[in-house]
Formats: C-alpha cells, structure tokens, sequence
C-alpha cells in the first residue's frame, strides 16, 4: 500500500478495494480507512478446522465445502429448504427450518463452505440449519482453513459480514501502523492490556478466545475513560475557575421558609435539604441531583432552596419537560406562596407573545422571583438580572449541554449559578456516575405520612373486567380514577399488525359498557393548554370523576382522591415510565391500586409487568429495568446527550468502569485540562467525541 495512504483516505483509493466494494462500504458509513478499521465485529464465530465429507462424524461440529448438486423447498406446517452437497468423498444433506430465503443464495452449481453439528439421517450425514458461505466463482478457490476464529460485523443486504472482513483484510497491516495510541506504555502495562494496534488487530484477525477478551477489555475501557475524563474536566472547570452567588443561610431565614411549606418535612427531604443549604451557602457552584421515588417530595425541597435564593433577593427557575408538568409546578407553587411576596411568572412555548415580551422585561429588571417553564428558558432572549438557582426537573430528558445553556442565560464568564437537578425516575448508581457524573447526588428517600400503599395487579385482555369492575365499585365510594392508554387517535398499529389502544376508543367503550353514566374526559398533548387546565381543574374538583389519557400525566399530577389507575396495554410501556403512572395514585390516605392489562408476548414484557406488581420501591425497579432492557434503552443517547458505547457495556463492565472513574479522576486531578503536549492525541479524541454533548468547549 502506497507511503502516502492516512487514515482519512477514501476507500475507493484503497489498493485492493475496487470501486463496487468501495461503493458498498459507503453505503455503512465506511467511507475512508480509518472508519473501516474502526468497524467493529459484534461477535466472533468459531471456525472448526475444514474435513472432507467423507471426514465428518456424527455427533460432532464440523465444517467442510462442496458443490450443491440438487435444492427443494418443502411447505407445509414447518416449512423448510432442503439441499445435497457433494465433494469427490461423498455426499451431505443440508436442511434449513424455516429457511426457504435461502434458495435465493443457495442452488445447482454453487459451491459453498458449511458448519454445524453433524447428525446421522438414515443411512448418511445431515447438518440441520447449517451456517453457510458461497464461495465467489469468479476469484481462485480459497484455501481450506484451520481452527480460527472469525470476525461477524454489522452489515447490510447490500454488503454482508463476510465481504467486509475480505475488504479489512486487504488494508489492515497498513492501517495499524497508522494509529496512534492515546495511551503511554507505562500506563497500559500497569493496567495490562494492549497497545491500541493491538486492540484493533486482535478484534480483527483474533488467534485465540483471549485475545478477542483482550482487545475488547482495552476498546471499552478507551471509551468509559474518555467519557470520564470529560466528565471530570467539565467537574472541575465549574468547582475551580467558576463562581456562584453565596447565598445567604441563617437559623431565622430557615425558619421564614419552614412557614411557608404546608408540611412538615420527612427525614429524606431534611437530609436533602441539609446537604443543599450547605451547597448555596458557598460560591463554589452547586451541581447536584435530587434522586427520590414518585411522590417522594422532592418539589418541597426545591422549593426550599428556590427559597433560599428570593431571601438573598436574587432569582431562581425551575424548568420542566412539559407544559403540563410546568403549569402543574406553577400552580402547586402558587397555592404554597399565596399569602406571601414572591412574585412567580409562567414561560411555555405556547405563551402569548405579548404576554412573553412584558414577562421578559420584568424578569431582565428584576421583578419576577421564581421563573417556571419548559424548553422555553433556553431561548437565548430569557435573561434574568440575577439567577442564583436553576432547577431542572426530571433531569433524564435534558442533556449537558442543555444544563450549560440554562447556566448561560444569566451570567457572564466566570459567574454561573448554581444548578439543581431532580428526577422521580431513580436511577441505579452506575448509570447515574456514568451520565451525571459531574453531579453530587442527594437521595430523597421514604414517602410523606399519609400516603397508602398501592397493590399493583396484573389482567390478561380476556379478564379485564375485573379491572373496571374494580373501578367502578370505587367510584361508588366517591373516589376517582385514571385510565392510561398509549396513543391519541384510533388507526395506529403494532409492530405485531395489532391494534393500539386509544383515548376515543377507549372512552366510548367505557362510558358504553363498564362505567355508564359515569362523567369522565380525555386528557392528553394535543389538546389547548386553556382545555387541559380545565380539565385538570374540574377533576381535582370531583366534577370529572375518570381521566382516560396518555402518558402526559406521567408526573406532577396530584389528585390524594384518585385512588384507582388502570393501564391498558402496559407491555407497551417501560419499567420507569409504568411506575411514574402508578404514582399518580397513593397520594392520600385510601387505599389505592393498579390495574395491568396486558399479554406480553415477549419474555422482556413479562418480565416488566412481574418485577411491577412484586415491588413499589422505584430503586429495585430501576435496577431490574437496567437489567432487562441494558442502558441504551433506559436511558437513550437522545435523553442523555451522549453518543453511544460501541463496546462497553454497563451491566457487564461495571468494575472496568469504576476503573476508569478512577482513573479520569487522577488524571484530571493533575492535567485539568489535559495541555501537556503528550496528552494532545486524547485531548482531540475527548473533543471530538465528547466536547459537543458535555460542553467541553468553554473548559479550555
């Protein structure tokens, strides 16, 4: 391969790629040499050393190659495709259960390289569901190989795996003398593992099961590092070189606020809010989450702090992910601090412009203490005249940056204020230090006195009768109810072709069948702010006895009298999300239940549902959802801001994350911001892999 070949040179310049293969290549977004190498196997297949037909003995996993003489596809209740494969010692029947794609790839006169487990049919030798190779007739007769290993890659119907591994074989000696290693020999010999070459080359062209182990434990560790180190920077860059307002804190301003709460507050919250005072009282930037179960109160002690900011005469913002969740925080927080003189303002996206452009002045002068809002606070023309705290409420839906743009909206380079964030949504530990780690976190556990217990029951379609039933026998009692559906509109459709339940649908069977007379009403985003407000009103005034909605009522609906909640088509909905709704309930002093109807038709939906009804405690629930649904899935790179790992894996890696916490920690401790010119190659991975989503461009 020519001296002048770099990383960023296109494949179609490749010696040995021709232009269909470079084609093909880019239709997977392998466009130049680096990204080619950089394409990981998913897996590695073990590849038993080749035997001719008449080597082969039953019992045993072989491979071997020869040349289909004869195909049949067989119908009938297990379908299947059948075909005989021929070399000079004798004769092997193929079979593939389900399989009649594969006279697409397999018929008379092709030669193929087969593997499986060798069974006796009769008086031959059959491999059921055998992996399959078509050698390329046009090229010479690969050589018959050894026992290895072999990469599977990611790959398209356009390209398969076995393509790409030809195309990488062709550059990968050049391309491995062409990567850079981020980390110093010392520092990879203390922690065993290989160069970055060697990572690339092992994933690539394994010789061994414990170089594919190596390798991944070096490529995965390369990425929780990297995210660690920026995690870390952004960490120290806010506690060292930023300043917030102290703000003040006395035994006579605790006091003032304490009057102003409806209740008393419970051990969790006080412990909460002991660590937060502690923070608002330095000008070392508070960064810290508020980790607590549904209905745990964590609004009260937000609002002890937001507090503690309008007692210094400065300014504090809470910003929710919906205009549902804000106006429901405006309106609690209004009814607490009706009889005092904080002034509270209202931004959405759906307030008037008008009404925005007169908010905007009075809160760039000063005269509106406590801002509530959504994405709206964001917008660059929300100046405050002094913001002290902002607080950002279910803290899974905003990334980093957006933390970093909220700071920004009030201050100039070396001031911020400080920030709380909170969520109801409990997050297990590891990916709570993985995405938040620039966070310290405060737990608010154990639940107000006067809540009741809900009992969660699970109802397949067929017996959903007794979840209504259930309902309306409460109603009778004067209470009321909510009724969860996935979607708006009827018409939409499963992944499996079946029919998603809807608001319409089920309303009108409802007030048809189960709970006639009955006054009940739709809630959901479609509907004008003005309607849902009403709405919510009348059914925390008993007018409306059954809310049937979406998920919008997912958090910051608070109704002690609703005591029932019945979630139709609950497999349709995550863990988390699932116990956020059943929140909404168990809010007073009755006892309250949950209604499941669902037939899950996956083990990961069956699993959900049970670990829902055998528990209420939201932080074994976030463990087991973690579990079951691995961390892409909990939380998104969409939610959190963060590109995905290629490699690593939470649940797996956990101690290699640690490691590397540790390590970043270390690092950063003496490089802050990783300016020695050794550290340049990491430095330009870091930013480009991390500097957008954690911010990373205002840390120097």
């Amino acid at each position: 391969m020519p001296d002048q070949v770099t990383l960023t040179t296109p494949v179609e310049a490749l010696p040995g790629i021709t232009a269909r293969q470079a084609g093909l290549l880019r239709t997977l977004g392998l466009t130049n040499l680096g990204r080619l190498v950089a394409h990981l196997p998913m897996r590695h297949e073990r590849m038993e050393a080749e035997s001719t037909v008449g080597q082969l003995t039953p019992g045993t996993i072989a491979s071997t190659r020869g040349e289909i003489t004869a195909t049949r596809p067989v119908m009938g209740k297990r379908p299947r495709f059948e075909a005989v494969l021929l070399d000079h010692t004798g004769r092997l029947d193929l079979v593939w259960f389900n399989g009649l794609y594969m006279r697409e790839k397999i018929y008379p006169g092709v030669r193929v390289r087969v593997q499986g487990k060798v069974n006796t049919r009769g008086p031959g030798l059959q491999i059921v569901n055998p992996k399959a190779e078509v050698i390329d007739s046009e090229g010479p007769e690969p050589a018959e190989h050894d026992a290895a290993w072999r990469p599977v890659y990611p790959a398209s119907e356009q390209i398969n795996s076995v393509m790409i591994w030809r195309a990488i074989k062709k550059v990968l000696p050049r391309a491995l003398e062409l990567i850079e290693d981020h980390l110093p020999e010392a520092y990879r010999k203390e922690r065993e593992m290989p160069s970055l070459a060697q990572a690339y080359r092992m994933q690539h062209q394994p010789e061994n099961e414990s170089e594919i182990l190596g390798s991944r434990r070096r490529l995965a560790y390369d990425e929780f590092l990297l995210l660690q180190l920026g995690v870390h920077m952004r960490r120290a860059h806010l506690r060292e070189r930023l300043r917030a307002p102290a703000l003040r804190f006395s035994e006579g301003i605790d006091a003032h606020i304490r009057e102003r709460l409806p209740f008393q507050l419970t051990a969790g919250q006080e412990s909460a809010v002991r660590e937060i005072a502690a923070d608002l009282s330095r000008a070392t930037p508070t960064n810290r989450l508020i980790q607590g179960d549904v209905g745990s109160g964590k609004t009260l002690v937000a609002l002890y702090a937001m507090l503690m900011a309008v007692a210094s005469k400065m300014q504090a913002s809470i910003m929710a992910p919906t205009e549902i969740l804000a106006e429901q925080h405006y309106e609690g927080l209004s009814k607490i601090l009706k009889a005092s003189r904080v002034r509270l303002a209202l931004l959405t996206g759906g307030t008037p412009k008008p009404e925005r452009e007169g908010l905007l002045s009075r809160l760039a002068a000063g005269e509106i203490d406590i801002l509530i809002g959504t994405h709206a606070l964001l917008t660059e023309d929300v100046r405050f005249k002094e913001l002290a705290l902002a607080v950002i409420d279910e803290q899974h839906r905003f990334g980093v940056h957006q933390r970093a743009r909220l700071r920004a909206s009030a201050t100039d380079a070396t001031s911020t204020p400080h920030v709380l964030v909170m969520t109801a949504t409990p997050i297990p530990r590891t990916l709570a230090i993985t995405l938040f780690g620039d966070l310290d976190i405060s737990v608010v556990r154990g639940l107000p006195p006067g809540r009741s217990p809900i009992v969660t029951s699970e109802v397949g379609w067929e017996r959903r009768s007794e979840a209504y039933e259930d309902v309306a026998a409460r109603l009778a009692r004067g209470e009321q109810a909510y009724v969860v559906v996935p979607a708006i509109e009827p018409g939409e459709a499963g992944p499996g072709g079946e029919a998603i339940r809807d608001v319409k649908t089920v309303l009108r069977e409802l007030e048809e069948r189960w709970l006639k007379g009955v006054r009940m009403a739709p809630l959901h985003g479609r509907l004008a702010r003005d309607t849902r407000e009403a709405v919510m009103e009348r059914f925390r005034q008993g007018e409306i006895k059954v809310l049937v909605a979406t998920t919008v009522i997912e958090v910051g609906v608070d109704v002690p009298n609703a005591t029932v909640m019945v979630v139709e088509q609950a497999d349709r909905f995550g863990l988390a999300q699932l116990h956020q709704l059943r929140g909404r309930v168990g809010r007073g002093s009755k006892p309250s239940g949950c209604w499941l109807i669902a037939d899950p038709v996956t083990p990961e939906g069956d699993a959900r549902l049970g670990v829902m009804c055998a528990t209420t405690d939201g932080f074994v629930l976030a463990e087991k959802d973690l579990e079951i649904r691995g961390p892409g899935e909990v939380f998104g790179t969409r939610q959190s801001g963060l590109p995905p790992f290629r490699v690593a894996d939470l649940m797996r890696d956990r101690a290699l994350l640690d490691m590397a916490r540790r390590d970043a920690a270390a690092w950063v401790k003496r490089s802050p911001v990783l300016a020695f010119p050794e550290e340049a190659v990491i430095r330009r991975r870091l930013l480009k892999s991390y500097g957008e989503s954690l911010g990373l461009a205002d840390v120097g």
